[in-house]
């Protein structure tokens, strides 16, 4: 398809870790009579993305049945276990109160690790094979009507579609300009992004320090490295991220340790600023809400892109199960349907996000204790961990097909 081909079934704005994969479930399972474009003025570039994600359990089932693991299994690492502390900046010792390990099946760990650049190349690849359609071209606008949508691409071209989706991010143009508002608020923190090569192994292993600021995790990389996502007050980590690479690397050694040995940033850092989002209705008139476009939470639990990945499951089986019975793939059952499986399980997890942030970000030495008492509790109680462990992989509730590894 070209710009000037103007219909398609499914026009998805954003291409970004959702906007592919919903492309490429839709194309695999509707075939190729089902038109799916992707537009987004990022395509064609290179990646920019230096992140690595926690791909949960349940997201990585998704990956396997669409046909994109395999193609990045090499370059994962597989998370074995977590460890959680909690303490001051210069405590000389920092007290472990939880620990995670184990899979969730035999032989299935809870998470892997993957850098962010991987996998979307290789959703562009697989999304291309497939007869998606590229559009490297923001969405500008939009019309809706009784049986479509008009959208016109920032090139001055126009792209007819059965429905809309959304997975332009959390400043989402597609959600403003079909007029659903948001409720969220800002945490004043910012999170510092960076990949650190190590002497010694990980093992692994994944560890969360609970700092005053906030959470400082390292997540395990191949080849002896680790992704660090460090939270800061806003004003602390602007002053981090001005500093030259001693200067960096004097702060980041005091919060990593030095017990995998020495530390080297590798590639660039960046600071992401951090709030919590979520809109008021994930659907409008043949419009749908993914990913971040829908949501923003707290990385505390590493869970913001696996709940995108659960949003793009679950509009995609929404979108199949009424394409194969004849039905308008952008019609309000099939909206609703999609809006009552994710809404509630969105705002669930955001809250809970929300509460941890607020629970441990703080220097309260009273909300310290309680915390470190609960902690206590819960790592002695197996049953309570492993449904912990569950709920991060994304297995619990009602878990849709992709999630389960089901080729819809």
């Amino acid at each position: 398809m070209t710009e000037n081909d103007d219909r398609v079934d499914v026009l998805i704005g954003g291409a970004g870790f959702a906007g592919l994969a919903l492309a490429l479930a839709l194309r695999q399972a509707l075939g190729e009579t089902f038109r799916v474009a992707v537009a987004d003025p990022a395509l064609g570039r290179p990646a920019e993305d230096a992140r690595a994600s926690a791909i949960a359990a349940a997201a990585r089932r998704l990956f396997e049945a669409i046909g994109v693991w395999d193609a990045v299994a090499a370059r994962a690492e597989p998370m074995l276990d977590m460890v959680i502390t909690d303490s001051k900046l210069d405590d000389a010792v920092r007290p472990v109160f939880l620990t995670f390990a184990g899979d969730v099946q035999p032989g299935e760990p809870f998470a892997h690790m993957v850098e962010n650049g991987d996998i979307l190349a290789v959703l562009v690849d697989k999304a291309t094979a497939a007869g998606v359609s590229l559009l490297p071209a923001a969405i500008a606008d939009f019309d809706t009507d009784a049986s479509g949508v008009t959208a016109r691409l920032a090139t001055g071209a126009a792209v007819r579609a059965r429905l809309l989706v959304a997975a332009d991010g959390g400043r989402s143009r597609i959600r403003e300009r079909a007029g659903i508002q948001s409720v969220g608020w800002s945490y004043g923190q910012s999170a510092i992004a960076a990949t650190v090569a190590h002497e010694r192994p990980h093992h692994g292993r994944a560890e969360e320090h609970f700092l005053p600021a906030g959470p400082f995790a390292i997540l395990p990389l191949p080849n002896n490295r680790s992704s660090i996502v460090w939270t800061e007050t806003a004003a602390e980590a602007e002053r981090i991220m001005r500093l030259d690479d001693a200067g960096f690397h004097a702060e980041l050694e005091k919060r990593f340790g030095l017990h995998l040995g020495d530390l080297s940033v590798v590639g660039r850092r960046a600071a992401f600023p951090l709030g919590f989002a979520v809109a008021r209705s994930f659907v409008a008139d043949r419009v749908a809400l993914v990913g971040d476009a829908a949501h923003t939470i707290h990385p505390i639990a590493g869970q913001g892109l696996n709940m995108g990945l659960r949003d793009v499951a679950a509009l995609a089986e929404a979108v199949v199960d009424a394409a194969r019975l004849g039905l308008d793939p952008g019609g309000g059952p099939v909206l609703d349907r999609y809006q009552r499986w994710r809404r509630f399980d969105t705002i669930q997890m955001g809250l809970a996000t929300d509460g941890l942030n607020r629970l441990f970000s703080n220097r309260s030495d009273v909300l310290r204790l309680v915390r470190d008492i609960g902690l206590g509790v819960v790592e002695r109680l197996p049953l309570v961990k492993d449904f912990f462990i569950r709920e991060a992989a994304g297995l619990t509730g009602e878990v849709p097909k992709l999630l389960r590894g089901e080729a819809l």
